[in-house]
């Protein structure tokens, strides 16, 4: 494997960026026979455009000499956004309790299909991770999507519930994780 370079970008950075992301995600993601990619594609860029100004927004590049060939980004959780809403089974008293600086949500983590099974997720997951202040992290995820959930596991996190998917939402229900960032963080 070819020496990989990690980079932070903050928000602003983003938008000169936004086209390489969208190619990295497509590729990531592949053809899927009868399935207009554009339309993936094109929702995943609403979302990443949408993110910029979500509070502490950050994102991580992985770069060889070719150019992107991964990328993560998340923000801070506000307690207005109700991503905890209709979370079943129902958490513990405190559980869903949200500050602004509390939990960060691991948005997206892609990585071009040449580069699967490298590591290079691990890696960008890590180094994103890694640098954020908050006390846990959280992600959503497809609930079908059962080999996704095993490699979540593995990196430590949680399943914790699933919530309903909001009105136009890709699905009708979404499965949520969290990871604790730091020592003694109580995830239940």
């Amino acid at each position: 494997m070819s020496t990989l370079t990690f980079r932070r970008h903050a928000a602003a950075e983003v938008p000169d960026l936004l086209d390489a992301l969208c190619d990295v995600y497509a590729d990531a993601y592949g053809h899927v026979p009868g399935e207009d990619s554009t339309v993936k594609t094109e929702a995943f860029r609403d979302r990443a455009d949408a993110a910029l100004d979500a509070s502490n927004y950050e994102l991580v590049t992985a770069w060889d000499s070719g150019g992107i060939v991964g990328f993560v980004f998340g923000y801070s959780l506000r307690p207005e956004r109700g991503w905890w809403n209709g979370l079943n089974p129902e958490p513990a008293p405190g559980f869903i309790d949200e500050t602004g600086d509390r939990t960060v949500v691991l948005a997206e983590i892609e990585v071009r299909s040449a580069w699967q099974g490298r590591g290079v997720g691990h890696r960008l997951h890590d180094e994103f991770l890694g640098g954020r202040g908050e006390e846990r992290a959280t992600l959503a995820s497809n609930p079908a999507a059962a080999e996704t959930h095993a490699l979540y596991q593995g990196w430590g996190w949680r399943r914790v519930g699933v919530v309903p998917g909001r009105p136009g939402s890709y699905y009708t229900e979404y499965v949520r994780f969290v990871l604790p960032l730091r020592p003694g963080t109580a995830i239940a």
